[in-house]
């Protein structure tokens, strides 16, 4: 590539340092030539996930940050407390790119018949550094998109649907024949409903609040229950009794919940027993935990037997497990679904720059069910 046809792009930058600060930033760096199996992608949409918060901002106040400059300039501090940072040693001090997944045009190739096949086409991608104009990876990293399909409608086609089929998937790996998930009206919990629906599994859903219940009943979810409800418990275990669930993945992770889910699956076992086991049941209750949108510890209150596990799922795992081929069939069920099963929705569509405008920063942040943003790197303000 000569210098005359050389890219320069801006990407965002989250760096903590030893002192305890977080610096939000966006930097103008140079865009490489792609290698042999390589394509230069021009980034149109990425979302902003829970996934992406965690390496974005970190364990910062963000009640206390400030922003300074303006356009290419702006700059966003925040402090950190000195209990979090032993836990953040490998990154301090250290200027990190940002962005798990998204969508956009392929301008550039390498000479590999993989990177040439891809050349002018709208793919999604995944491999970190997504909030930028420009994006170098490996043409394996690239999933075409079909005719028809905008950007902003295959940027999530990565995070969130393939962990709602990991979560079917790692039902049935495990000999269980349905499931509970937390935080249940999100976008991604949206997905896991309609998977649900189409392959006839049990799906029991709690959600916070009653707008979120009648919100997955009006997509046809069957079992939901409101964990603000005076008569949360005994739904909950009614819900378990009629779907049989005896695995749960919790978006929640601190408190009681996880506890309170596992009481409830063994209350629910026990309604059908013959014989008293002063073990409890022998029938084994799983939940893993995902999310952190409670960052308490985990409160468990031992009165479901010994026949029990709690811990943590994580896509990336998940998916090195189960290897290339089953890898290949869950993307392909993705991307022929994107408009239906695997839709996302946004609130708001926003520049490299307005992600660092504090108000939207304040939004997205507070991770709320059904406000989900989406960047345009390439979007002009």
């Amino acid at each position: 590539m000569s210098d005359t046809n050389k890219i320069t792009g801006l990407q965002l930058r989250s760096l903590i340092s030893k002192a305890g600060q977080l610096e939000l930033s966006l930097v103008r760096v140079d865009v490489p030539e792609p290698g042999p199996d390589q394509v230069v992608v021009k980034v149109e949409a990425t979302p902003i996930n829970p996934s992406d918060l965690g390496l974005l901002t970190g364990p910062a106040d963000l009640t206390k940050a400030t922003s300074s400059g303006s356009g290419e300039a702006v700059k966003v501090t925040a402090p950190v407390s000195a209990a979090a940072l032993p836990f953040l040693a490998t990154r301090l001090d250290e200027s990190m790119p940002v962005g798990n997944e998204g969508a956009g045009t392929v301008i550039r190739t390498g000479s590999s018949e993989a990177a040439q096949a891809l050349k002018g086409k709208l793919v999604s991608m995944v491999g970190g550094s997504m909030y930028a104009q420009y994006r170098v990876l490996n043409a394996r990293d690239c999933q075409p998109l079909p005719a028809g399909t905008t950007a902003a409608e295959g940027a999530s086609w990565f995070v969130n649907p393939l962990t709602a089929l990991g979560m079917t998937e790692t039902m049935k790996r495990e000999g269980h024949k349905a499931l509970v998930h937390t935080a249940a009206a999100s976008n991604l919990g949206q997905m896991l409903n309609k998977i649900c629906n189409e392959d006839g599994i049990g799906l029991v859903n709690i959600v916070r609040s009653p707008e979120q219940a009648k919100l997955l009943k009006g997509i046809g979810a069957k079992h939901v229950v409101d964990s603000s409800a005076a008569t949360f418990q005994d739904d909950l275990v009614q819900a378990l009794v009629e779907t049989g669930a005896t695995i749960a993945f919790d978006a929640i992770g601190g408190g009681k919940l996880a506890s309170q889910i596992l009481t409830a699956m063994e209350i629910a076992i026990n309604k059908t027993a013959t014989t008293y086991n002063r073990y409890g049941s022998s029938v084994h209750k799983q939940v893993y935990v995902y999310g952190s949108l409670n960052t308490a510890p985990v409160e468990l209150t031992r009165n479901y037997g010994m026949a029990w596990g709690v811990g943590g799922w994580l896509l990336t795992p998940f998916l090195q497990k189960i290897g290339r081929p089953d890898q290949t069939r869950l993307r392909e069920r993705v991307v022929n679904s994107l408009k239906t099963t695997f839709a996302s929705h946004y609130t708001k569509t926003i520049s490299l720059p307005e992600a660092l405008d504090l108000k939207n920063l304040t939004a997205y942040a507070k991770r709320a069910t059904g406000e989900k943003f989406l960047i345009n790197p390439n979007k002009a303000d």
